[in-house]
C-alpha cells in the first residue's frame, strides 16, 4: 500500500477541484474528519485537508476551461520536464506546462494517451502528502480506461512502473508498483477496464480512502448530499469496498483493507 517514502512514479499528491470549495470541504470533514487550512491569500483558494495535523490531500477551486469537479492524482518525477515531454511522444496531452509553486515544487497538468487526466509532481520543499494508508486517507489509485495493457505501457515510458496481473472474476486485474524497490513495499495501485455496459466510462484515476467503517461512510455520503455508484461489497483477499461521487459529482472509492492481507 501507499507510504510516505515516495519514488519516481509514486503517487506523491492529491487534490480536488471543486466550484464550492467550503461546501466539498464540509462534506469531506464529515466522512473523513478532515480540517480544511487554507494555503494562504496568495494562492487563490487553495488548501489542505489534514487529519491530526498531517496533510492527506488538497482542494482549490476549478482553474481549467470546462473543467468539472474531479480527483487528480499527481506522481512524482524528478525530472518534470523531460516527463512532460514523454507524455508528449507517448500520445498524451499537456494540459498545463510545468510551473514553479512557490519553491514547494514543480506541476504539470497532463492526460494520458486515452484521456486520463492526471498530473506531475517535481518535488521541491515538499516533497508530498504527509499522511497515507491510514484511516481518512489515500490508500490506493485506480486507472479505469479502454486498453489497460496499452495504457500502462504509456506510463511505463514514464515512469517504468512493473504491473502483475491479478485475475478476479470478469477480468483481470493489473497491480501496479514502481520501478525500484520491492514489489509488496512499492504497490500503489490497479488498473481496470472502464466500464462500457452503459455507454461508457470517463477514462480516470480513481483514488480510494482507507476507512474503518465502510458502510457508515456511505451512510454519511448520502446523508450529507453525494452518490452511491457502488454500494458496499466484500471483494476477497482485498477488503470492503464502495464508490461514490460528492455533491459536485467527483468521484472516489472506500477501502477497509482485508487484515489478513
Amino acid at each position: 500500500m501507499l507510504g510516505t517514502d515516495f519514488r519516481t512514479g509514486s503517487p506523491n499528491w492529491l487534490d480536488l477541484g471543486s466550484p464550492d470549495v467550503r461546501s466539498a470541504a464540509a462534506f469531506y470533514r464529515a466522512l473523513f474528519g478532515w480540517e480544511f487550512v487554507s494555503a494562504g491569500p496568495e494562492t487563490g483558494g487553495y488548501g489542505f485537508f489534514q487529519a491530526d495535523g498531517k496533510t492527506a490531500a488538497a482542494i482549490g477551486p476549478l482553474t481549467e476551461e470546462g473543467a468539472h469537479s474531479a480527483w487528480t492524482v499527481h506522481f512524482k518525477t524528478d525530472d518534470i520536464h523531460a516527463t512532460v515531454q514523454a507524455v508528449r511522444e507517448a500520445g498524451g496531452t499537456v494540459r498545463a506546462e510545468p510551473m514553479d509553486v512557490m519553491g514547494e515544487g514543480t506541476l504539470a497538468q497532463v492526460t494520458d494517451a486515452q484521456g486520463a487526466d492526471f498530473a506531475l509532481w517535481q518535488p521541491g520543499r515538499t516533497a508530498g502528502l504527509e499522511l497515507t494508508s491510514a484511516p481518512g486517507s489515500l490508500i490506493w489509485v485506480e486507472l479505469h480506461v479502454p486498453d489497460p495493457v496499452a495504457d500502462i505501457a504509456f506510463y511505463q515510458g514514464l515512469f517504468g512502473w512493473r504491473a502483475q496481473d491479478m485475475p478476479v472474476p470478469g477480468m483481470t486485474y493489473r497491480v501496479l508498483s514502481t520501478e525500484e524497490g520491492d514489489l509488496q513495499d512499492t504497490t500503489f495501485g490497479g488498473a481496470a477496464p472502464a466500464d462500457d455496459s452503459s455507454g461508457g466510462e470517463q477514462s480516470r484515476w480513481v483514488p480510494y480512502f482507507h476507512v474503518t467503517d465502510v458502510d457508515a461512510t456511505v451512510e454519511a455520503t448520502r446523508s450529507h448530499g453525494g452518490t452511491v455508484l457502488m454500494p458496499a461489497a466484500d471483494m476477497s483477499d482485498v477488503g470492503r469496498m464502495a464508490w461514490l461521487a460528492d455533491p459536485f459529482g467527483a468521484v472516489f472509492a472506500l477501502l477497509k483493507p482485508d487484515p489478513r492481507t
